[in-house]
């Protein structure tokens, strides 16, 4: 899959990484979820992105993940692994594993805690952008430092440029877009007037894990403007909490996936679920992946660690 046809995905899940009651990742709940996520009409993956916690993945879990979506489901969706790291050997290393083990393109995210200097985010993302086609993730809320409008310049004229993931905002994607240079919303709450009124690429989204089919009209008809209105508190609630708290939440309260948490994450609790749960009633249950809408129990959640 070359560049002009990785642009060509509107619809990225940033997919969801379920455990089993062991703590493992579990395989065939995976292949679910990837294929609902074909059954209506998603583009393309993110593999152990933010929402696929990939943070809490050992390297091992991580490509595996990777090598396995990429040899089963490649064919049928884009690939796009995340190899990025704050440490930029790992992040060279895991880019070209993920690469030989068969992912069409890599999310590369600047220096988080430990930041640098621009130089250095330029240098950093740079060594693992020259090893084949990868999107720049700019998410300033969780790095803590913004990849400025002028380093996404000097990035973009690298031949395995992709893209940019961008969180900062409509006006910023219209003006990236304006240059030529491809964005994708991370918003969801702003990702379909970003499609319709911005001319972002499409989004890489959280609650497409959930109902793909309505984010998927989001991206491919201008005319729902009221289906994203009627979409917005449920966007809200899955960010109530730091992503991925609410999505697992959801996911478990469908029976999409297990209810087992790795900590430092935890389950929202009753309260907040009920919202969730009465946002979520209101929805066609064919629209939404699981479809066996429960409120659970506090006791029905595992948190492993």
């Amino acid at each position: 899959m070359n560049i002009s046809q990785i642009r060509q995905k509107s619809l990225i899940t940033a997919i969801k990484t379920p455990f089993n009651h062991r703590g493992k990742i579990d395989l065939e709940t995976f292949d679910k979820l990837v294929e609902k996520q074909i059954e209506f009409g998603v583009d393309g993956l993110i593999i152990g992105g933010t929402t696929g916690e990939g943070h809490l993945l050992d390297w091992e879990e991580h490509l595996m993940l990777i090598a396995h979506t990429a040899n089963k489901y490649g064919d049928r969706l884009l690939v796009v692994g995340n190899t990025g790291s704050n440490n930029t050997r790992e992040a060279v290393k895991a880019t070209k594993n993920g690469f030989a083990m068969g992912m069409h393109a890599a999310l590369l995210i600047n220096p988080y805690y430990g930041k640098t200097s621009a130089q250095g985010v330029e240098k950093h993302i740079s060594a693992a952008l020259d090893i084949g086609p990868a999107f720049i993730y700019n998410v300033p809320s969780r790095t803590g430092q913004d990849i400025e409008p002028t380093l996404i310049a000097k990035l973009a004229k690298h031949q395995n440029f992709v893209g940019v993931k961008e969180c900062a905002g409509n006006q910023r994607i219209a003006e990236y877009e304006n240059q030529g240079i491809p964005c994708w919303s991370g918003n969801d709450d702003e990702c379909f007037d970003g499609r319709h009124q911005h001319a972002s690429h499409g989004v890489i989204s959280v609650t497409s894990n959930i109902i793909p089919g309505l984010m998927r009209k989001l991206m491919d008809d201008k005319n729902q403007s009221e289906l994203n209105r009627s979409l917005q508190p449920l966007f809200d609630w899955l960010f109530c909490q730091p992503n991925p708290i609410s999505i697992n939440t959801a996911l478990s309260m469908t029976g999409a996936i297990s209810p087992v948490f790795r900590l430092p994450y935890v389950p929202l609790n009753c309260a907040i679920r009920q919202v969730g749960f009465d946002l979520l009633k209101v929805i066609d249950s064919d629209e939404i992946v699981g479809g066996a809408l429960s409120l659970l129990q506090d006791d029905d959640f595992e948190v492993l660690i």
